[in-house]
């Protein structure tokens, strides 16, 4: 997860099974939600899209 806002990257566990819409920045403390588009925050933020859009592109 990375912030947009002040840049703090950090390694994040996603869950496995729902998406979530909201992160707290550890660095700055800014709340973030998912840009236009995106069902939640590591599809917006992350390195890899969560695992429900990974399941929806496999078929």
């Amino acid at each position: 997860m990375t912030c947009p806002h002040c840049g703090t990257s950090k390694p994040e566990e996603m869950p496995r099974d729902a998406c979530q819409i909201v992160y707290l920045c550890t660095g700055c403390g800014a709340t973030l939600r998912p840009t236009a588009g995106d069902c939640c925050v590591f599809c917006s933020y992350g390195s890899v899209p969560c695992p429900p859009i990974q399941a929806d592109r496999l078929t």
